[in-house]
């Protein structure tokens, strides 16, 4: 009888062993089996990081080499026209400059400039010189266009004009510059393409 209760005891127990330590692995196996995901969706976000980061770093790349190339382009052609600008202007401005400060050309000029404004039927017409020149023109213009004088031509002297002169309505409304930065501007504009062509060979 003793026996039996043993062998019941024994068998109690190991079943009980044998049931706790099934359970044990099945709680670890679950246990493992969880960890494993939950490695798996880490490394899986942090693949999906790296990715978005490498596509972002890339983006950014080619955005920067997008600016430095267009910002370099930028500077080229400013650098371009400002040489341009320069080697026309050295070409143009000097004689320009000794031209406007000959009277007599300036005499030559404001006459001719007469001549057309005068074909209308009225001489409505206002000159507008230095003061420096007005006072070496201003013999010239009583000999030499009296008669545009008694008609309405007026002669008039401004400080804010240095070299060449002004003309417009007696009336007022509108001024016309004839200085030699006024001739500089237009020769330069008009010459900018062919210095442009000889300067970098455009055209080849």
């Amino acid at each position: 009888m003793q026996t039996n209760v043993q062998e019941l005891t024994d068998k109690i127990y190991n079943e009980g062993v044998d049931k706790a330590r099934k359970q044990a692995d099945a709680i670890l196996k679950e246990a493992k089996a969880k960890a494993a995901a939950i490695e798996q969706e880490a490394q899986k976000t942090a693949d999906e990081l790296v990715k978005t980061a490498q596509e972002k770093a890339e983006t950014l790349k080619q955005h920067v080499e997008s600016e430095l190339k267009m910002t370099v382009s930028q500077s080229i052609s400013a650098l371009k026209q400002e040489l341009i600008n320069q080697v026309t202007l050295k070409a143009v401005q000097p004689g320009i400059k000794e031209l406007f400060s000959n009277v007599e050309y300036l005499k030559v000029l404001i006459q001719k400039i007469v001549g057309v404004w005068a074909e209308k039927d009225t001489l409505d017409m206002k000159i507008v010189i230095s003061e420096k020149d007005y006072k070496e023109m201003e013999t010239f213009f009583k000999n030499q266009l009296a008669d545009e004088l008694n008609k309405g031509l007026e002669l008039s002297f401004s400080d804010n004009i240095k070299s060449g002169f002004k003309v417009g309505p007696s009336q007022g409304g509108y001024l016309i510059s004839f200085s030699d930065q006024d001739f500089t501007n237009f020769f330069k504009t008009y010459l900018r393409p062919k210095t442009s062509e000889l300067l970098f060979e455009e055209n080849k």
